[in-house]
């Protein structure tokens, strides 16, 4: 699995949502490298519970923005945040409560949800920002 690279074409255009993302591929990235690395299950579960907690305020802040400017896609762009959320949780106590390392399947559905979120659902939401803002 190779590394998240951020360019102009993950941004949104948003300076505070990119700034967001940014931090979000980093440890992704982090992640990633340590899944290759084989990194010791506990620094695997620190690694993630930090995703996971970057990725509950990043999303707290876009529905902050949502409800700030008044954007129609709120409660659709809502539920994806919280399927992206059930579905690292359920990550992470399967990882706690079997001692099982991530897989490869695990990290590459990770970065499809997270690209595919930005390149859809932010995308859209970025454009509605840069009218409005």
């Amino acid at each position: 699995m190779k590394d998240i690279v951020w360019g102009d074409v993950l941004s949104i255009g948003i300076d505070e949502i990119d700034e967001d993302h940014r931090k979000l591929v980093n440890i992704f990235n982090i992640l990633n490298h340590s899944v290759k690395e084989g990194a010791s299950p506990e620094y695997l579960a620190a690694v993630l519970e930090e995703l996971i907690n970057c990725t509950v305020w990043h999303f707290s802040h876009e529905e902050r923005l949502m409800l700030k400017y008044g954007y129609e896609g709120t409660e659709e762009h809502k539920a994806e945040h919280q399927e992206l959320i059930k579905s690292v949780k359920e990550l992470q106590q399967k990882m706690l409560q079997a001692d099982k390392l991530v897989a490869d399947e695990d990290i590459e559905s990770l970065e499809r949800w997270l690209t595919g979120h930005i390149f859809s659902a932010d995308m859209k939401f970025g454009s509605y920002l840069a009218q409005v803002m």
